[in-house]
C-alpha cells in the first residue's frame, strides 16, 4: 500500500503501538510458526482470507511498515515501554515489537485460549559416542541423556533429569569423545545401559505427571537427535522405537522460519547470540547444551512463537509436520517392548 512508503512520525507511532485500555495484559504470545504466507494464523485466530478485509488487518501492515523504518535504538525504547526483552539482533527486535502489537490486536478481535497449548515442553540433547572426523561405519551410542522441563506457562525451567549411559558396541571412549564432551571412560563404566536409563527418564516422566495430568512434547536442536542417535540406540539396545518421542519440535526449523533467517545461521550458539544471550555452562554436555536449547525456546515463546512439532519417525524414517496439522500432545512415557 501506499501510505507503507510514507515517512511515519514518531507521535503517530507511539500511538499506534500502545495498546488499547480494553485489551488484556500482555501475556507471552502463542503464533503459531508458519511460513511467510501463513504467519498471521495463529490457532485460535484462524481466519479465512476474506477475513483479512477487516481494519485491523491494515492497522497492522501499516504499523509493522513504521516497526520496520525504526532504528535499532528506537525498537529497544519502544520495548523498554512495553517491558519486553530489549536483548537481539535488529532483526528479532522488530520481529518481537510486530508481533506484540499484532497479539494485542488480534486478542480484542476473538481473545485467545490459554490452555489450548502445551504445558510443559521436554527438552532433549543427546550425547553420543564418537570419534575424530566421525567414519562413516562409525556406530553412534548414546552416552548421555538428559531433559529439560519447561514449563511454558511460567516460561522457566522446572525440573531437570540427566544420567549418563554404558556404551556396549564401543565401551572404550576415543580421546577425541572424552575432550569434546567431557564425559571420562569412569563415568560411562559405571553408568546403567540404555534400556535402564531410559525406564529411568519414563518412571521420571511419569512422576511429573506429563501426558496424564499435563500435556507435553518433545523439543530437540536438530533432527539427529531422535532420528539418528535415539532409533539406532534403539536398534543396538534390541528395544522398539519409544512412542513418545516419535514427535518432536526441531527449534532449528522452528527458529529459522519465524525469524526468516536462512538454515546456518540456526546453530545454537548463533542463535543464542541473535537473541543477545550468551552459551551458559560447557559446550557438548548434554545437560548444559539442554538447558541453552530451552532458553532459546523461552525467547521464542515470548516473541510470540507458538512452537510447533514439526518432524517426525514414521517407519524409521525422518519425516516433516505440516503446521496445519492440530496442536496434539505425545502420549503418556511408556517403556517400549524388546525386539523379537
Amino acid at each position: 500500500m501506499e501510505e507503507h512508503k510514507e515517512n511515519c512520525p514518531q507521535a503517530a507511532l507511539n500511538e499506534a503501538l500502545l495498546p488499547p485500555p480494553a485489551a488484556p495484559a500482555c501475556l507471552p504470545g502463542k503464533q503459531q510458526c508458519r511460513n511467510k504466507d501463513q504467519e498471521t494464523n495463529g490457532k485460535n485466530l484462524t481466519c479465512s482470507l476474506s477475513d483479512f478485509s477487516d481494519p485491523v488487518y491494515k492497522e497492522i501492515a501499516i504499523t509493522n511498515g513504521c516497526i520496520n523504518r525504526m532504528t535499532r535504538d528506537e525498537l529497544r525504547s519502544k520495548l523498554a515501554e512495553f517491558k519486553l526483552e530489549t536483548r537481539g539482533v535488529k532483526d528479532v527486535l522488530k520481529k518481537r515489537l510486530k508481533n506484540y502489537y499484532k497479539k494485542q490486536k488480534l486478542m480484542q478481535k476473538e481473545p485467545t485460549n490459554g490452555d489450548s497449548y502445551y504445558d510443559y515442553i521436554c527438552v532433549v540433547d543427546f550425547e553420543a559416542t564418537c570419534e575424530e572426523g566421525n567414519p562413516p561405519e562409525f556406530i553412534h551410542e548414546i552416552i548421555e541423556f538428559p531433559v529439560v522441563l519447561l514449563n511454558t506457562h511460567t516460561m522457566e525451567i522446572e525440573d531437570t533429569f540427566q544420567q549418563y549411559v554404558k556404551p556396549e558396541i564401543n565401551p572404550k571412549l576415543s580421546a577425541f569423545c572424552i575432550s569434546l564432551t567431557g564425559i571420562t571412560q569412569d563415568i560411562v563404566d559405571k553408568a546403567d545401559t540404555f534400556p535402564q536409563v531410559l525406564q529411568n527418564v519414563i518412571e521420571w516422566m511419569r512422576q511429573r505427571e506429563l501426558g496424564t495430568k499435563y500435556s507435553y512434547c518433545m523439543l530437540t536442536d536438530g533432527s539427529w537427535d531422535m532420528s539418528k542417535f535415539l532409533n539406532i540406540q534403539c536398534r543396538i539396545s534390541r528395544i522398539k522405537y519409544p512412542s513418545f518421542a516419535k514427535r518432536w519440535i526441531n527449534i532449528r526449523k522452528s527458529y529459522g522460519n519465524f525469524y526468516k533467517v536462512p538454515r546456518n545461521q540456526t546453530k545454537l550458539t548463533i542463535m543464542l547470540e541473535k537473541l543477545g544471550m550468551n552459551y551458559d555452562g560447557r559446550p557438548h554436555s548434554g545437560l548444559d547444551d539442554s538447558k541453552n536449547i530451552a532458553r532459546i525456546a523461552i525467547r521464542m515463546l515470548q516473541d510470540g512463537c507458538e512452537l510447533r512439532v514439526n518432524e517426525r519417525m514414521h517407519a524409521g524414517q525422518l519425516m516433516t509436520v505440516s503446521s496445519s496439522v492440530p496442536l496434539e500432545g505425545a502420549p503418556v512415557p511408556q517403556m517400549p517392548r524388546y525386539r523379537n
